[in-house]
């Protein structure tokens, strides 16, 4: 015999089709109508629809307990995997679309599936041990030492937020070794290389993205998102304050133009090079005679970005990354990132004894320590002035 369900409830119809109407009596002690669909039509057998009635005000009965039952939990004995979501919404409105994108893709994924398989695993008791675990079978997945780093800071930003909370007396992400990073040195082409890039890719769409790189040390997003009116031709310099980033949503590509850098250093006033500022002089009359051929062809959304391609559309990051790579291999030359235009412009100046601090700056670097590990390897003009200066001094003893 069919449990009898312990809610009141009716059987309704609606534009032809039936449904439960279950009277759920919430926290505040009120009453709110549920509707659930019974999935059958107003003239369907009766045994069938007793059956469908009873089966969907079960299965709400049971959600509700369920509900009620974390509601009343202590948020200490909440699972890992279903903080993390709480703790990711709470964090929504105060984080890039881009950030909140790539949090949501790790709790999701990975963080996920480890923990739903680990309920036992809580807020209040998961220890250095579990951690580790979970860090050694993102390993076994083949997930890199810099990836995992990244997962290590969002969870401890979640659980510095329970520590905040005082749902933890301590943060047991502060008790485990944070993997140890990769050493990456990037490629980058001499100085002839890249005069050689410049002078073969003038004519190509993406030219002012990659002068802007290789000329600039501009990141690709800075690179799409500088805009004609923070162009000052009189001073010769630009205002970096626009980045473009490019988002997955349902399967969807999305542009979308940011007005917040990477970081305070990465909102910056740069003083253009002869060239970017004859490039530019060139683009901007070029596009004056697209919109004049296209005419209402010609798209007016992003008149104002210097990185659009004929008929006035703005290009999308993954567009300039896989169009560079076709280009160099068309043209012969070495491969290398789009990113790797930025330390050929970083190398550039350093093998030419700016210092790294003028460099850190002109690459927007939250610190120069940040250079000083990207690029260290190449200062080696400051290096040798030191030994020469060595050299003077111990020299100079000896003389005495």
């Amino acid at each position: 015999m069919a449990q009898k369900n312990s809610m009141a409830a009716s059987l309704q119809v609606k534009k032809g089709r039936l449904y439960a109407v279950i009277q759920h009596k919430g926290p505040d002690g009120k009453y709110k109508s549920v509707w659930r669909a019974l999935g059958l039509p107003e003239d369907a057998n009766k045994a069938k629809v007793n059956k469908a009635y009873r089966e969907v005000v079960s299965k709400y009965e049971i959600e509700a307990a369920e509900e009620a039952e974390r509601m009343n939990r202590p948020q200490n004995e909440i699972p890992i995997f279903e903080y993390m979501t709480i703790w990711l919404e709470k964090q929504a409105k105060n984080i890039q679309i881009n950030t909140y994108r790539s949090y949501h893709s790790m709790i999701y994924g990975k963080i996920r599936r480890y923990f739903e398989r680990r309920k036992d695993l809580t807020v209040g008791s998961i220890r250095s041990k579990d951690i580790d675990e979970f860090y050694n079978q993102l390993f076994e997945d083949n997930v890199v030492s810099n990836t995992v780093i990244h997962y290590h800071a969002v969870l401890r930003k979640a659980f510095q937020q329970a520590f905040k909370d005082e749902l933890i007396e301590a943060n047991p992400f502060d008790r485990v070794d944070r993997p140890k990073k990769n050493k990456f040195q990037g490629e980058n082409y001499s100085e002839e290389e890249l005069l050689a890039l410049l002078k073969l890719t003038k004519d190509d769409p993406i030219y002012p993205a990659i002068m802007f790189a290789g000329g600039l040390g501009l990141r690709r997003s800075e690179a799409l998102g500088v805009r004609w009116s923070r162009i000052d031709f009189e001073e010769r310099c630009v205002l970096l304050d626009t980045k473009i980033v490019e988002t997955k949503e349902n399967g969807k590509t999305h542009i979308q133009a940011i007005e917040e850098m990477k970081n305070k250093s990465s909102h910056r006033t740069l003083p253009l090079p002869d060239q970017v500022y004859e490039m530019l002089v060139e683009i901007k009359a070029k596009q004056e005679l697209y919109k004049k051929m296209f005419k209402s062809s010609y798209s007016r959304e992003y008149d104002d970005y210097v990185c659009v391609n004929q008929l006035g559309e703005l290009m999308k990051p993954s567009y300039v990354t896989e169009h560079f790579a076709a280009i160099i291999q068309d043209l012969g030359l070495r491969k290398i990132r789009f990113h790797d235009l930025r330390h050929t412009f970083a190398s550039v100046l350093i093998n030419n004894d700016v210092p790294l601090i003028n460099v850190s700056r002109f690459l927007g670097h939250s610190d120069i320590s940040t250079t000083a590990n990207i690029y260290a390897h190449l200062d080696k003009s400051n290096k040798q002035s030191s030994a020469d200066i060595m050299t003077g001094i111990l020299g100079g003893k000896e003389g005495k």
